[in-house]
C-alpha cells in the first residue's frame, strides 16, 4: 500500500522532479566553475541523478513485473553503472534528458490528439426535458429515454438523436460531418446528438439516446482507432521485443571483450530504441485526428495502411456517384408559354405519389412557378402509360410515348430526336400534351454529383489505377453516368451478390480494392473489399461494416482521405528512417570517439522529438491549396 502511494506521488509530481533535477545540475556546475568546489559538484549531481532516476526505475520495475525489458531498464542500468565508475555528471545529464524528453514527448503527443479530444468535450452532459404538462426540467443526459421530448434553444447542444416535432432552427453539424455550414431544421427533420442549434429552437423526440447516438459511436470509433495498430507498428513491436534484450547482451559482450565498463554503459544508453518505438504510433494518431476533424472516420492504423495501398476503386452509382434524389434534368419546350405548361403538369402531378411526379412538382417549386390555383377534373391514371386529366378547362396527357400513340398524337422529327437523346442519357421521360399538342418533353434522372468528375481525376493523380462502377440500374443510365464522370469500366443491372462476386474477382487478379457505397444495400461488398468506404450519413450499418466512414458524403472527403492515408504511411516511413539513421549515427560516433554517454543521450532524445514534430505536420494536412501537389510528389515513395 505504501509502495503504491509512493508510485502515485512520483507520477503526479514527475514534472516537478524534472525541474528539480535541472536546477540541481545548473547549481552543481556553478559550484564547480565559480567556486572550484569539486566535492559540492559531485554531491549535487549525484543528488540530481538519484532524484531523476527514481521515476525511471519505477517504470523499469513495473515493466519487469510484466516480463518486458523496457527502455527505462536500459537507462536504469546505465545510471547504476555511471555511479559505480563515479561519473555523476554523466548520470545526472542522462536521467535529466530522459525525463525532459518524456515531458516534451507527452506535450507534443497531447497536441496530436487535440482534435480527437475536442470531440469528447463536445458531448452534451444535460438535457431540457419537456414534461407531459408542457413544463420543462433540466436533467442529466443519461436520464433521457427513447421517445422523450427535449427542448433545444439557440446555442445549446442537441442531447439525443431524434426527430424534430416542433420549432424551426439552424444546426451546426460540423461535429458529425465536418461541414461548417448551418443546416435548416424543421418539423420531421432528423437531428444528431452533439450538434449545436445556432439559431431558433427545436423540440426533438428522442429516437436514440446515450451510447446509441451517432455522436457517441463516432467518439468510440475514433478512440478505438487510436489503439488499432498498423502493419508497421506491429512489426516494430515485434522488433523492439527482441531488440531491447539484444542491446543488453551486446553491452555485456562489449564489456567482456574490452573490459571497458564505461563503454559498455554507453552502448546501453545509445541503444535505446525510443524514436523507433514511437515513430509509427504518433504518425497514425496524427493522421486519424486530421481525418476526424474533417468528418472522416478511419478505423485505425491498419485501415490507414491498407487504404494507402489501394489501386482499384469500385463505386455504387445511386447515392454515391449520384445524389440519390430524382430530379428534373432537362426540359424541352415546344410552345411559347412554358410556365403555364409546367404549372398544369405540376398541378396534376401534385395529386400523385409517383417519384417522377414529385420531381416535376419540386422543379415547379424551385422555379417559383405557382400551380395551386388551378382546378383538376376527370383525373385518371392509366397503368403503364401516365395520367389523363382536365386542368382549368384544358385536356392534358402526361406520360410516355405509348400514351401519345394510344391517343393518336404524333411526335415531330425534332421531338422524336429529343426523346431519343434523353433515352440515351438513361433519363426517364414525361411527355406533356395540352389539347392534343405536345408542349413539353421532360427528362428526369438521378442527378450526378457535380464534383465527381474532377475528384475522380484527383484520385488517379494520387495513384488510383482502376475506377469501376457497379450498379443495379439499367445499362443505358449506367453507361451515360460512367461516361460523364470518367469511369473506366461499368457493370450494370447487378444484384448485390453479383457485386460481391466482382469484388472478389478483382481481388483474385491481385488488385487492392476499395468499395465505395452508401453502407446499407452494399454492406456485403463493403465488408469484403480490402477497404470498405461508406459515403453515408452515419448510419449504424455504415459505421459497423466499413473501414472508413465519410460523414460529409462527398468526394472531397474521399480524395482527402486517400491522400491522407498515403501521406500518413509516408510519414511513418520517414520516422522509421530517421530512427534507424540516428541509431547508426550514434554507433558510428561511439566507434569514432566523438559520441559519449551524455551527448548520445541528447541526440537520442532529440530524435524522439524530431519524429513527433514530423508526425505533427499531418495535423495541418489539407489546409493549404497546394496539398494536391505534395501528394503527387510523394505517391511513388508511399507505394
Amino acid at each position: 500500500m505504501v509502495q503504491m502511494k509512493f508510485q502515485i506521488f512520483i507520477q503526479k509530481h514527475n514534472n516537478q522532479i524534472t525541474l528539480a533535477s535541472a536546477i540541481l545540475i545548473i547549481t552543481g556546475y556553478l559550484s564547480k566553475f565559480l567556486f572550484a568546489n569539486d566535492l559540492g559538484f559531485n554531491v549535487i549531481l549525484a543528488t540530481a541523478s538519484v532524484i531523476a532516476a527514481v521515476p525511471i526505475m519505477i517504470h523499469a520495475y513495473q515493466s519487469l513485473r510484466a516480463k518486458v525489458i523496457s527502455i527505462e531498464l536500459l537507462v536504469s542500468i546505465a545510471v547504476i553503472g555511471a555511479f559505480i565508475i563515479g561519473e555523476f555528471n554523466e548520470s545526472a545529464i542522462v536521467t535529466f534528458l530522459f525525463q525532459f524528453g518524456g515531458y516534451l514527448e507527452q506535450r507534443t503527443l497531447t497536441k496530436t490528439r487535440q482534435s480527437i479530444k475536442s470531440l469528447t468535450e463536445m458531448a452534451p452532459s444535460t438535457a431540457v426535458l419537456v414534461n407531459a404538462d408542457g413544463t420543462t426540467s433540466k436533467i442529466d443526459v443519461d436520464d433521457v429515454a427513447e421517445n422523450d421530448v427535449v427542448l433545444v434553444k439557440t446555442g445549446a447542444s442537441v442531447p439525443v438523436d431524434g426527430e424534430v416535432i416542433d420549432g424551426h432552427g439552424y444546426t451546426d453539424e460540423s461535429v458529425i460531418t465536418g461541414e461548417s455550414k448551418a443546416i435548416s431544421k424543421q418539423v420531421n427533420d432528423n437531428v444528431f446528438s452533439g450538434t449545436i442549434v445556432s439559431d431558433g429552437f427545436l423540440k426533438v423526440k428522442a429516437t436514440k439516446v446515450g451510447d446509441d447516438t451517432t455522436f457517441a459511436k463516432i467518439i468510440d470509433l475514433v478512440e478505438e482507432a487510436e489503439d488499432t495498430k498498423s502493419h508497421a507498428e506491429k512489426f516494430i513491436d515485434r522488433f523492439a521485443k527482441y531488440y531491447t534484450p539484444a542491446v543488453l547482451i551486446i553491452a555485456l559482450i562489449v564489456f567482456v571483450i574490452t573490459r571497458d565498463f564505461k563503454l559498455a554503459i554507453t552502448v546501453l544508453v545509445l541503444g535505446c530504441p525510443g524514436a523507433l518505438v514511437i515513430g509509427a504510433p504518433v504518425s497514425n494518431v496524427a493522421g486519424i485526428g486530421n481525418g476526424a476533424k474533417r468528418g472522416i472516420l478511419v478505423k485505425g492504423g491498419e485501415a490507414m495502411d491498407s487504404f494507402a495501398k489501394i489501386d482499384t476503386f469500385m463505386f455504387d452509382k445511386t447515392g454515391t456517384l449520384t445524389t440519390g434524389k430524382t430530379s428534373v434534368t432537362e426540359v424541352n419546350q415546344y410552345n411559347n408559354d412554358v410556365k403555364t405548361s409546367i404549372s398544369y403538369a405540376a398541378k396534376i402531378e401534385s395529386l400523385s405519389d409517383h417519384p417522377l411526379g414529385r420531381a416535376i412538382v419540386n422543379y415547379a417549386n424551385q422555379q417559383k412557378i405557382s400551380f395551386s390555383d388551378y382546378s383538376v377534373d376527370n383525373n385518371q391514371a392509366i397503368k403503364g402509360q401516365g395520367i389523363n386529366a382536365t386542368v382549368d378547362g384544358h385536356h392534358l396527357l402526361l406520360g410516355n410515348k405509348k400514351m401519345m400513340d394510344q391517343n393518336s398524337i404524333k411526335l415531330s422529327t425534332a421531338q422524336a430526336n429529343d426523346l431519343t437523346q434523353l433515352q440515351k442519357k438513361g433519363s426517364s421521360n414525361v411527355i406533356v400534351a395540352i389539347d392534343h399538342q405536345i408542349v413539353l418533353i421532360i427528362g428526369i434522372a438521378d442527378v450526378i454529383r457535380p464534383e465527381v468528375a474532377d475528384k475522380l481525376r484527383e484520385l488517379r493523380n494520387h495513384g488510383a489505377k482502376h475506377l469501376i462502377m457497379l450498379t443495379g440500374d439499367n445499362q443505358a443510365t449506367a453507361t451515360y453516368v460512367g461516361n460523364q464522370v470518367g469511369i473506366d469500366t461499368v457493370y450494370a443491372e447487378l444484384m448485390p451478390e453479383q457485386k460481391l462476386e466482382l469484388v472478389k474477382e478483382y481481388q483474385s487478379q491481385g488488385n487492392r480494392v476499395a468499395f465505395v457505397g452508401d453502407g446499407i444495400n452494399d454492406s456485403p461488398s463493403i465488408a469484403t473489399a480490402d477497404i470498405g468506404i461508406a459515403m453515408g450519413s452515419g448510419t449504424d450499418v455504415a459505421i459497423e461494416t466499413s473501414d472508413i466512414v465519410l460523414m460529409k458524403s462527398n468526394f472531397n472527403s474521399l480524395v482527402h482521405a486517400y491522400g491522407l492515408a498515403k501521406k500518413t504511411v509516408l510519414n511513418t516511413k520517414e520516422n522509421i528512417t530517421i530512427a534507424i539513421g540516428v541509431v547508426a549515427f550514434l554507433l558510428f560516433g561511439l566507434v569514432a570517439g566523438f559520441i559519449y554517454m551524455a551527448s548520445g543521450m541528447f541526440v537520442h532524445e532529440a530524435s524522439i522529438l524530431i519524429v513527433i514534430f514530423n508526425a505533427m505536420r499531418l495535423i495541418a494536412y489539407g489546409n493549404d491549396r497546394n496539398s494536391a501537389k505534395h501528394h503527387s510528389l510523394n505517391t511513388e515513395f508511399a507505394k
